[in-house]
């Protein structure tokens, strides 16, 4: 769960910075999240959390 909330917050200062300096529409950027949440309750949400939680875990296991 934690990752979830930190992945989202992540993405909403990433949204907010493309919007303020990169020209993102704020139409985009609704458009974007309407899609998060269509994929979210299709059948393939199941396969984006795992792959999400694999990359999150290669990315933690990882030693700099």
């Amino acid at each position: 769960m934690a990752l979830s909330i930190s992945a989202a917050v992540l993405m909403l200062v990433i949204v907010v910075v493309l919007i303020r300096r990169s020209g993102l529409k704020l139409a985009h950027a609704i458009i974007c999240a309407l899609l998060g949440f269509y994929l979210a309750s299709s059948s393939i949400a199941p396969s984006i959390q795992q792959v999400t939680s694999n990359v999150a875990g290669m990315i933690n296991g990882l030693k700099l």
